[in-house]
């Protein structure tokens, strides 16, 4: 009996100690564009395809410096990562990367972007 129960417990710690909400919006390969390329790194990227969890990403986010809105957006969370050759108007792919975050130095100029933040891997 208190065999089961400890088993029970381990199981319910288990599973309530894993990230179900990463796991759902980390799954699957998707095509996003660079809508905007921010002073600092402060990018705003937009779902084109796949089916991303929506409380990943803004449904809908006005840039308050050109009163421009955009819809299925986020910001970039791993702006170490993103590749240079990407530009503003690009289309590529990426997956959901939950790797370490690298370290780097960026700067604190700031550009209006999207509340939620995203980190990717570019992809062929």
């Amino acid at each position: 009996m208190i065999r089961y129960l400890f088993l029970l417990v381990l199981t319910t710690f288990l599973l309530a100690s894993s990230d179900c909400s990463q796991k759902k919006i980390s799954e699957g390969k998707y095509k996003g564009k660079l809508e905007i390329a921010g002073i600092c790194m402060n990018y705003t990227i937009r779902i084109l395809e796949g089916n991303i969890d929506s409380s990943a990403i803004d449904a809908s986010w006005k840039d308050e410096t050109t009163g421009k809105s955009y819809s299925n957006v986020f910001r970039l969370g791993n702006v170490c990562d993103f590749p240079a050759t990407i530009k503003q108007g690009d289309e590529f792919y990426f997956t959901i990367d939950t790797s370490e975050r690298k370290q780097c130095a960026v700067c604190m100029a700031y550009y209006p972007t999207p509340s939620k933040k995203v980190s990717i891997k570019v992809v062929e």
